[in-house]
This record gives structure tokens, C-alpha cells and sequence, in this order.
């Protein structure tokens, strides 16, 4: 059945500034879903690291190169313990095109240069202190490695579209944005990876939100 909400983001330059700088964000209004319900409402489980959030740790700034390199093997769990977090939910979902699920200047780049597959993962991670986070990744496999390029650099693009994340309703979430704030990209010959992180309850530390959407771009594809 349809979702009553759409997933539409923002993402932004793939240019990362350090954390407390202003950063530019890709342009175009878009509404995801993300407040939890049910066992994440009622458990409180969540996101946090680094000072500014009531009950949270210093272990994302610590453990930030293990957990990339966790990605990186593909253990996901030991990527996120790395962070002080774990795993709550996830959706996945595998389609042969890519531009009936992207806008903007990258849909029509797409229409022009179809994608060969797009797998695209939407998770809710979290702690014990309350704070949850919802993090997209879409893996994005191009018939070539320039086509690849071209993608990345228009998707990492301020105010040019992207990839639209999976609809939230799918975790029980409900009521977050994505405004690329949390961004991270990267490339690997034909294979593109895009990943946004959200606050999804409580007060998630925007230093660690940051830190899972670039751990989450390391992520090989399922």
C-alpha cells in the first residue's frame, strides 16, 4: 500500500567541512519519516557521541577509523559498535532503474544514462540514551566508471536532486527530514554510494549523525 508521505532529500556538496563550520546544502525542500514508534518510542534507543547530548559518549570522535574500516569488510554490526551504537531496524529494496526513484537534475541524468542496478538500504541506529538516527545508503551501479564520476559529481552538487531515500513507514518511522546536512559519497569504478544521516528521536549529536552518514558510504553493496 502507498505511503501516506513521500521521501524526498536534499543532499550537499561532497566537499565535507569540518564539524562547527557553515556547510552549503543541496537545494530542494524534502520530508522523510523518522520519529519512532512502538519499541524505539517506548525503549528510547538512540544515537549519541561527543558532548551537547544529554547522556552520550566520546566514542564516535575515538572510534570513527575502526568503523570505517569495519564498513569497509562489510560488518555493519562491529561499524556501528565501533560508534557506541547498534543496529534497530532495517528496509531493502533492489530495482533494475534509477530514474523513477531520483529527482531533480539527477533523474534526468539518469533518463539519459541509465543505471545498471540500484540497491538502497534504510536502517535506524541508536544507543541506550534515548536518541535515534535513520540512515539511507543507495548503491548505485553505472555501465561505466566515467558515467560513474559524472554521477557522483553532479549528485554531491548543491541543489541538483539525488537519489530519493526508501520510505521510512517501512521501519514504523514517521515524521523526520533529510536535508543532506549528513552527508557522505564515494565512488568505486562503476559503483557510486550515497548516504544521508537524520535525527530520528531524542537529540542525536550532529558530530556523530555526520560520522554515520560517512561510515555508512563506506558500506560495500549488499
Amino acid at each position: 500500500m502507498r505511503q501516506l508521505f513521500r521521501t524526498m532529500v536534499r543532499t550537499v556538496n561532497g566537499k565535507k567541512l569540518p564539524f562547527g563550520e557553515d556547510r552549503p546544502k543541496k537545494g530542494g525542500k524534502a520530508v522523510v519519516a523518522a520519529v519512532a514508534v512502538g519499541a524505539l518510542a517506548a525503549g528510547g534507543a538512540g544515537l549519541t557521541a561527543g558532548g551537547g547530548t544529554a547522556g552520550g559518549s566520546a566514542t564516535s570522535a575515538q572510534g570513527k577509523p575502526a568503523s570505517k574500516d569495519a564498513a569497509r569488510k562489510g560488518q555493519r554490526g562491529e561499524a556501528w559498535t565501533r560508534l557506541g551504537l547498534r543496529q534497530l531496524k532495517q528496509t531493502a529494496r533492489a530495482e533494475l532503474t534509477c530514474g523513477a526513484h531520483s529527482y531533480g537534475q539527477v533523474r534526468q541524468f539518469f533518463l539519459k544514462h541509465p543505471c545498471r542496478k540500484l540497491d538502497r538500504l534504510l536502517l535506524a541506529i541508536g544507543d541506550t540514551h534515548g536518541n535515534t538516527v535513520v540512515v539511507s545508503i543507495a548503491w548505485v551501479r553505472m555501465p561505466s566508471a566515467g558515467t560513474a564520476a559524472d554521477l557522483k559529481e553532479l549528485a554531491d552538487t548543491d541543489g541538483t536532486g539525488n537519489v530519493e531515500p526508501l520510505a521510512a513507514g517501512a521501519l514504523g518511522l514517521a515524521g523526520v527530514e533529510f536535508t543532506g546536512q549528513y552527508y557522505g559519497s564515494r565512488r568505486s569504478g562503476s559503483l557510486v554510494v550515497i548516504a544521508e544521516a537524520a535525527p530520528g528521536g531524542g537529540h542525536p549529536d550532529p558530530a556523530a549523525m555526520d560520522d554515520a552518514a560517512e561510515v555508512a558510504a563506506e558500506f560495500p553493496p549488499p
